[in-house]
Formats: structure tokens, C-alpha cells, sequence
């Protein structure tokens, strides 16, 4: 039995044109994951509920499937490690896949990179270069969500 709900495409369609929007912007800095919910979440009122990191979300959501393209709308994740606030720890980092291989993400601004350049970004001081671990789908991010 399928226990994963099923999401709209006008909700994929939303956080994807939200997150474009949104291009330039440097209010989401070190806030990887804030972006990523936040495109799904004021995109389309509803609450989804992911990990505290990038790391604990991909944990959480079992990212995976590095070797095949991801559908649009899913969260792309990646190890990387760094300092926050004196805690050094795999922090993660977690982009949202647009097609035509492109990630949308929080970085020194809201950017669209490659996904396979993703790995290629030059890190901030103190932090490793981006690993590809692999991603989630809509449907997986929407388990437990409620619409506001």
C-alpha cells in the first residue's frame, strides 16, 4: 500500500517559479534549507516538516539515486562540512532541481548552477567542497505536511 501523498503539480510548478523569482537574492545566505522549504511552503500555503541541516534532512527523507536525474521539484543534498556558529559538523547542503539539470539554491545568493557543477563551487573558508549524495522527491518531502 502507497502511504505517499500525492502533490499537485501546481505545487511543483509553484515552489519552482517562487524559488526563480527570487534569483539574486542574498537574504537566504547559509539558509539552504530555509530556501528550499520556503518555496514549497509560501509558494503553496502548506507546513512540510524536514530535518534541523541539510544532512539531517537528507537523512530523513533517504535521499538517494545519485546516478540517475532527479524529477523536477526534488531536493538535490549534498555532504559538506564547515563551521556554524563554532560547531563544525556535516551541516549538508540541499538545492531544488528545476530540469534540464539546473539546481536552484542558497549559496553566497540564490543561484542556478548545474547539477553536476554543483561539486565545483568554491566553498566558504573552513568548508569542503559539495559531494553529491543524491535527492528526494516531492512526494517523500510531503510526507506529514499540512496545508495552512
Amino acid at each position: 500500500m502507497n502511504t505517499e501523498p500525492v502533490i499537485p503539480q501546481d505545487y511543483i510548478v509553484n515552489a519552482v517559479n517562487w524559488a526563480k523569482s527570487r534569483l539574486g537574492n542574498t537574504n537566504y545566505r547559509g539558509k539552504c534549507l530555509a530556501f528550499v522549504e520556503d518555496a514549497y511552503e509560501q509558494s503553496n500555503n502548506v507546513e512540510i516538516f524536514g530535518g534541523d541541516t541539510a544532512q539531517e534532512s537528507a537523512e530523513q527523507y533517504q535521499a538517494d539515486n545519485p546516478n540517475t536525474l532527479p524529477p523536477i521539484g526534488a531536493y538535490v543534498f549534498y555532504a559538506c562540512e564547515g563551521p556554524i556558529e563554532g560547531v563544525h559538523c556535516n551541516w549538508g547542503h540541499v538545492g531544488l532541481y528545476i530540469g534540464e539539470g539546473g539546481v536552484i539554491h542558497a549559496w553566497d545568493q540564490i543561484r542556478l548552477d548545474s547539477l553536476a557543477d554543483m561539486p565545483n563551487l568554491v566553498p566558504p573558508p573552513g568548508w569542503t567542497r559539495l559531494y553529491y549524495i543524491g535527492w528526494a522527491p516531492v512526494e517523500v518531502i510531503f510526507r506529514g505536511f499540512r496545508k495552512l
